[in-house]
């Protein structure tokens, strides 16, 4: 799973914000937590139900790539056998065959690549969006008043909350029947 890189932006304007905020702390008592973004995406179970789903989205073209893969190999050790009792246009014929063969062979992975690069990317959108439902429904079920992402590079186990907004995404999960 592709997962962006952390945004230096980011971390500069967190600073700036805690900063702020650790001002505002002063008057009152400020609840800040951590989460690592791409620990919940690794380790969600609706990542692997994604992921599992994706698989078998595409498991029919992979399929027909290694079918047709074989049957160019075949066919190319078919021909290196024969090469020697060949006639000219026969040797011709056969070569001509195994380029168009190899170049479709080429072509359905490509496509493959493509299409399943696609459909990764439009599943992990969906899986972001829902992870910050579920950050944000955590956050505020247990009084948070800033959840941080990207761009932390050290959070103590004091405000690392990852670890229990990975339980309640397990939670929700099995309580949605998956």
């Amino acid at each position: 799973m592709n997962v962006s890189k952390p945004n230096p932006f980011k971390a500069i304007a967190a600073i700036v914000l805690l900063a702020s905020l650790s001002a505002t702390a002063q008057a009152q008592e400020v609840k800040i937590g951590v989460v690592n973004i791409p620990v919940l995406l690794e380790q969600a179970p609706q990542a692997r139900v994604a992921m599992e789903a994706l698989d078998e989205e595409f498991k029919p073209r992979q399929r027909e790539i290694i079918a047709k893969q074989t049957e160019f190999q075949e066919r190319s050790e078919q021909v290196q056998r024969d090469l020697a009792v060949m006639g000219e246009t026969e040797r011709r014929n056969a070569e001509k065959e195994l380029r168009d063969l190899q170049r479709e062979v080429t072509r359905l992975q490509n496509e493959f690549r493509e299409d399943l690069n696609l459909r990764r990317n439009e599943e992990l959108q969906n899986l972001q969006r829902s992870l910050l439902k579920e950050v944000q429904d955590y956050a505020q079920s247990a009084g948070y008043d800033l959840i941080v992402g990207d761009g932390v590079l050290f959070a103590s186990t004091a405000v690392n909350i990852t670890e229990n907004v990975l339980r309640a995404m397990e939670a929700n999960f099995q309580a949605a029947g998956n």
